[in-house]
C-alpha cells in the first residue's frame, strides 16, 4: 500500500491527503490538539501527535511520500526541524517530498513573466522565509539522497475559499491599478500537480502551479458577481483605496507566473485553465447547477 504523511493538514494539504485516500492510499498527518486529531481521523486520515517523535518515526519507515505545507518562522520551517532527524531516525528514504512555497519568493517584476530560473528577489518578510527554507530543504536532500521537490504557489482558491465567497460577505474590492495582475490557481489543481510528481519524481526540481491566465483581480470579483446574480464590486482607483500595510506590499509585486515547466516535466494540465472555469465548478457545486 502507499502511504502519505502530510505535515501541515490546512487547506491544500487537507485537499491532497483526502484526494490520495480516495485513491486507496494509507494517510498520516501531523496535529496539535484532540480537536484537530478528531477532525482528520473523521475523514479516514490517521494523526501523529507533531511533537511525538517516537509515532513520527515509525510512519515516517512505512511512508511513500511527505507533504509539507506548514510556513516557516523566524527560526526556519518547522517541518524540516521535525522530519529531518525523525527521518535520520526511522532510516527512511521516501521516493517522495514535497515542498510547498510561494510565488512571491520572485517579488516584483512590474508584469513580466517569470519562471523557476528567475532569480529570486522576496520583498516581505514571509516570502523570504520561505525562500531560506527552500534552500535549506534542497540542500539537506542532497546531503540526505532525498527527493525534495518545491512547488511555488500563487493565489490558492476552491470550494468555501473563493472570489464568491468575498463576494457574499461584502469583503470583495473593484481596485484598479492599471497594468496590475495576479496569478491564482484552485486547490483541486494543486493536488493533481502533486500527484504527478509523485508519479514522475524529480531531486531538487523547482514547479510554478498557477493556471494559464493572470488577471486583475478586480475582474475575478465581477465575474464572480454575475455567477451570483449581483452586482460588481463599484471600481476603485488604487490610489484610493483603503488598504492594510500588509495589503499594499502585495498589491506592490505584479507579475505574470509561468506554469510550462510542470506541464512539460508532469504532464500536468490544470483543469481550470482560468478563474472562469474554476469558479463557475464551485458555483454550479454549491448550487446543484443552477443559476442564481
Amino acid at each position: 500500500m502507499s502511504r502519505l504523511l502530510v505535515f501541515g493538514y490546512g487547506f491544500t494539504g487537507g485537499t491532497f491527503a483526502r484526494r490520495k485516500l480516495a485513491e486507496g492510499w494509507e494517510v498520516f498527518t501531523t496535529t496539535r490538539t484532540p480537536e484537530a486529531a478528531e477532525h482528520v481521523r473523521s475523514h479516514g486520515i490517521t494523526p501523529i501527535d507533531a511533537a511525538d517523535r517516537p509515532a513520527l518515526v515509525e510512519a515516517l519507515r512505512i511512508v511513500t511520500a511527505v507533504l509539507v505545507t506548514s510556513p516557516p518562522t523566524e527560526t526556519g520551517c518547522p517541518g524540516l526541524a521535525t522530519l529531518i532527524p525523525a527521518l535520520a531516525d526511522a532510516n527512511a528514504f521516501p521516493d517522495w517530498i514535497g515542498y510547498l512555497s510561494t510565488t512571491g519568493v520572485y517579488g516584483d517584476r512590474e508584469g513580466r513573466w517569470v519562471f523557476e530560473r528567475s532569480p529570486l528577489n522576496a520583498r516581505s518578510i514571509e516570502s523570504a522565509r520561505r525562500a531560506s527554507a527552500e534552500r535549506d530543504w534542497r540542500q539537506v536532500g542532497r546531503g540526505m539522497g532525498l527527493t525534495v521537490t518545491t512547488f511555488r504557489l500563487p493565489g490558492i482558491y476552491g470550494p468555501g475559499r473563493s472570489a464568491l465567497d468575498r463576494v457574499r460577505d461584502g469583503t470583495a474590492h473593484g481596485i484598479v491599478k492599471p497594468g496590475q495582475v495576479f496569478s491564482r490557481i484552485h486547490v483541486d489543481d494543486i493536488a493533481s500537480a502533486l500527484a504527478a510528481s509523485i508519479k514522475r519524481p524529480r531531486a531538487g526540481a523547482s514547479y510554478n502551479l498557477c493556471d494559464d491566465e493572470p488577471a486583475p483581480s478586480h475582474e475575478v470579483n465581477a465575474f464572480a458577481a454575475r455567477l451570483l446574480g449581483r452586482e460588481p464590486p463599484p471600481l476603485v482607483p488604487f490610489e484610493d483605496a483603503d488598504l492594510t500595510d500588509a495589503a499594499r506590499r502585495f498589491w506592490s509585486e505584479n507579475k505574470r507566473v509561468s506554469n510550462a515547466l510542470a506541464k512539460a516535466e508532469l504532464g500536468w494540465r490544470p483543469l481550470y485553465p482560468t478563474y472562469r472555469e474554476g469558479l463557475t465548478a464551485i458555483h454550479a457545486a454549491e448550487t446543484g447547477g443552477k443559476t442564481t
